[in-house]
């Protein structure tokens, strides 16, 4: 038996690689920005033409819970993808996976305060 490395081969190991740089860069920047939050008098993340939304984190209670929603999210949904793997199949993983990173996407793009910020991250992180 020989094994033969396919175009198919090497575009889903880019894919996955992709992927991986993506979640890992993912960590850095909300761990930078977390660093920024702490260190910063103003805690202003959200600005638009009238308004100015002040974070109030205190003493890192919203701001734990903020770094850590990923991680939680990543175990959680561990289960919850064995499940539907075993019974609907890979497609319908990607599907829901799929679903869920958009979901969480879009309500981190529309997010005006930190609790759309955790629920957007955990739906991201479900995705992955």
């Amino acid at each position: 038996m020989s094994l033969k490395i396919t175009n198919y081969f090497i575009f889903a190991c880019l894919v996955a690689a992709i992927g991986g740089s993506l979640f890992g860069y993912d960590l850095g920047v909300f761990e930078d920005l977390c660093y920024l939050i702490q260190k910063s008098s103003i805690r202003c993340l959200f600005q638009d033409d009238d308004t100015v939304y002040l974070l109030i984190l205190i003493a890192g209670g919203l701001l734990t819970l903020f770094t850590s929603s990923l991680y939680f999210a990543g175990l959680v949904s561990t289960f919850g993808a064995s499940y539907v793997i075993r019974n609907k199949g890979r497609r319908a993983c990607i599907l829901v996976g799929a679903v869920s990173f958009f979901l969480g996407g879009a309500i981190n793009a529309g997010a005006v305060n930190i609790t759309m910020l955790i629920i957007g991250r955990i739906l991201l992180d479900a995705g992955i």
